[in-house]
């Protein structure tokens, strides 16, 4: 189970305790437990400084804090606060990653004729980056009338592979497979199925959609329909 340790503290020196996580990553490359770790600073008290450590599990968290290094930067951040610090340790129960299920909802929700998610989700400005197109599709409602057209011609899925998020944005790898049911770009429909394998890379902002950047294997599509010769 994920094990998270939150540690607060009081110091008047939060730029000496920042170097001193700088230190603490250097040092324990390669054999440190921790998966994540973010420094906060309270915007009511600039003085409260709120760090969050995720591990694998407990035992890990444990492992994690008998590295000497590890004992040793605590022991120098203790003499940077005003007070001895305080720890919450949390067993993890729910992990909702929101953006990764936005990001999914976005792709799968349209192919099947919802189209909700667009208006909920993508900015008013959002910009589509396709090298397919002949330039960048842009807000809610030009999403919508590319998809339509795709509907038009395939009855499509995609297939979620992999998921991966950092910061502000979230890549999708995905597998799209379609039926050839209406005329696309001069072909009429040959009922043919489709496969094309691709990423698509989302950046949020404020929790909408800002940008799309696309990156899909086309020439294997038209291969496949017979446009281009195999």
């Amino acid at each position: 189970m994920t094990f998270v340790q939150i540690v607060e503290c009081r110091t008047e020196r939060p730029d000496e305790l920042n170097r001193l996580m700088d230190t603490w990553i250097e040092q324990t490359q390669g054999r440190r437990t921790a998966t994540h770790a973010m420094v906060g600073a309270d915007r009511a008290d600039a003085q409260h400084i709120v760090e969050i450590v995720e591990f694998p599990s407990y035992e890990a968290a444990m492992r994690n804090s008998g590295l000497p290094e590890t004992d040793r930067i605590f022991r120098e951040m203790v003499a940077l606060c005003q007070e001895p610090p305080t720890f919450t340790n949390l067993d993890l129960v729910r992990d909702e990653q929101l953006q990764k299920a936005a990001a999914r909802r976005l792709l799968v929700d349209p192919a099947s004729g919802d189209m909700s998610a667009l208006d909920e989700l993508l900015a008013p400005d959002y910009r589509d980056h396709d090298p397919s197109m002949d330039g960048d599709t842009v807000g809610p409602a030009a999403v919508r009338q590319m998809i339509e057209g795709y509907r038009t011609a395939f009855d499509f899925t995609f297939d979620i592979q992999a998921q991966i998020a950092e910061g502000d944005q979230v890549a999708t790898r995905w597998v799209w497979r379609g039926t050839h049911i209406g005329e696309f770009m001069g072909m009429p429909a040959s009922n043919k199925t489709i496969e094309a394998a691709g990423m698509t890379v989302f950046r949020f902002e404020d929790g909408m959609v800002k940008e799309g950047w696309w990156s899909w294997d086309g020439v294997g599509m038209m291969r496949q329909m017979g446009m281009m010769p195999g």
